[in-house]
């Protein structure tokens, strides 16, 4: 870790752990006006902002990622009272508009000249309990020529549940909005009620269930980070790697196969659909669960990559690529498959800067928002990632990336199968629970990147090694507004392939 020259932030790298009273504490107006200095610049993004009751007011702590040298830059502010108000970062970095909004709805914070001061998931803990999810503020225009449509929460499929508030003039949309919050589930309350590791990493499987590694990778690094107990295990690293890059794979096909099903193209939908079967299959051979539930444990892993599962991985590589190769090389010429998806949707990298998008979301219009490459931990430090990118910022940009990131998390994998013969320590045994004891009054903050993008993971432990406070960030808290934007001008009846396009996550949403 690293004080910078001026003493208002604090430099550490991703995983890394920090006492809470190295993080300098600054009067807001100094805590803003270093946030906006960063922010000013792309290469800066924040991954966390968050605030947590402290000494009868609140602790306000930020998490600055600086792309370009794979630093993070904390810092604080306390304030006070029960009744706070402040001048609100996002009326000049729109990005922080989703923090600031959640903050206020936990604690009921004011944030003054806010442009877009409204409930973000409704928690069960939340700080007004008279605002219910039936009051939410939807923007409105009156006009005699304009409708509204809406359309849920209760959805049509088997997808968790969301309001979409549709405002048209005749079939165009002129402005969507999308409330969440229809589940209460009090997932960072329920990591400070669970007592045991394994109590928690279960918990973390079930944040998002297409991405059950992921958070759980993020968790087990966080715990790790304030346990001391990650020490560099080459072999346990290589595998968490393949582990992600696969549930990568298995979403990736998935959304090929979802998005051909919203245009009519029943061969790519069924070709697609099935290669991701044998996927999820191999996961299951591996930890006994088909979304990879039980890999990941802090400290170590109950399942090793054993040579055995090696071929059988390696044998399901080989067979998927050729059929993949194959289906995706018809679909990505059918000119009926890019004509219906060329210019659908289109958001530009601007406005998916303006409202801090992450993953492939971002790439898909240029904009690198990608931890594999700019903070890189476990064998991507070795992989040097380049990530892929498109320009198009539309439905078939989005359609690309996913392709391209299949072929590439192959070929990642590929490598990560040949470093794993020159390395001769095991993945080791996970943690026991009589080892996990936790350092007193520490940060520790985690970046994955999960399949849809960001994943953060932050905790607080108080004087005795317990945790005090966890925040949990999948990468959807910043991308559903992508989707609202992504609308603007185009026919209501677009709204379904545009919608898959993003697949992204309700449940990660509504924590």
């Amino acid at each position: 870790m690293v004080l910078t020259t001026d003493k208002k932030s604090i430099s550490i790298h991703n995983t890394e752990a920090v006492s809470i009273a190295e993080i300098p504490v600054l009067a807001y107006a100094d805590f803003k006006a270093q946030i906006l200095t960063w922010l000013h610049f792309e290469k800066c993004h924040c991954v966390a902002y968050f605030a947590y009751p402290f000494a009868g007011g609140l602790k306000f702590i930020a998490a600055i990622a600086d792309d370009s040298n794979a630093q993070i830059y904390l810092l604080s502010h306390e304030q006070e009272g029960q009744i706070i108000e402040l001048e609100a970062l996002s009326a000049t970095a729109m990005p922080m508009h989703i923090y600031e909004r959640e903050i206020a709805e936990n604690y009921g914070v004011v944030f003054n000249n806010h442009p877009w001061p409204k409930p973000v998931r409704f928690a069960f803990n939340r700080f007004n309990q008279e605002m219910q999810v039936n009051d939410y503020p939807f923007y409105k225009i009156e006009s005699d020529q304009l409708h509204e449509v809406g359309v849920g929460p209760i959805h049509a499929g088997v997808i968790e549940p969301g309001h979409f508030r549709f405002l048209c003039n005749g079939e165009t949309v002129l402005h969507l909005e999308i409330q969440l919050g229809w589940q209460h589930r009090g997932v960072e309350q329920l990591y400070l009620d669970k007592k045991t590791m394994l109590q928690r990493a279960i918990l973390s499987e079930n944040i998002a269930g297409d991405t059950a590694v992921g958070h759980t990778m993020a968790y087990a690094l966080v715990s790790e980070s304030l346990t001391g107990a990650h020490t560099q295990n080459t072999m346990l690293d290589i595998e968490r790697t393949i582990a992600l890059e696969w549930e990568r794979i298995a979403m990736c096909i998935f959304d090929l196969s979802n998005l051909n099903i919203g245009i009519a193209y029943q061969l790519a939908n069924s070709v697609f659909g099935a290669l991701r079967t044998p996927v999820i299959n191999f996961f299951q051979s591996w930890c006994g669960n088909r979304f990879g539930k039980s890999l990941i444990r802090p400290g170590g892993t109950h399942y090793p990559l054993t040579d055995e599962l090696v071929a059988k991985l390696v044998a399901i590589m080989d067979d998927f690529e050729t059929r993949f190769d194959a289906m995706a090389e018809k679909t990505f010429h059918l000119p009926s498959v890019l004509n219906r998806f060329d210019g659908i949707g289109k958001v530009t990298k601007k406005q998916m800067t303006l409202i801090g998008a992450v993953g492939q979301a971002a790439k898909a219009a240029g904009l690198i928002r990608d931890t594999r490459y700019t903070h890189p931990i476990m064998a991507y430090e070795t992989l040097k990632v380049l990530p892929e990118m498109q320009n198009g910022g539309d439905v078939l940009a989005r359609f690309t990336m996913r392709r391209l990131e299949i072929k590439q998390s192959i070929a990642m994998i590929r490598h990560l199968l040949d470093m794993r013969q020159y390395v001769d320590q095991e993945s080791g045994a996970p943690l026991k629970q009589s080892e996990s004891s936790m350092k007193p009054n520490t940060f520790s903050l985690a970046l994955v990147e999960g399949w849809r993008g960001e994943i953060c993971h932050c905790a607080i432990t108080d004087e005795n090694g317990n945790l005090q406070h966890y925040k949990v960030k999948d990468p959807s808290f910043h991308n559903w507004l992508a989707l609202a934007l992504s609308l603007r001008n185009l026919e209501i009846s677009d709204f379904p392939i545009n919608n898959k396009s993003y697949n992204l996550s309700y449940c990660g949403f509504d924590l």
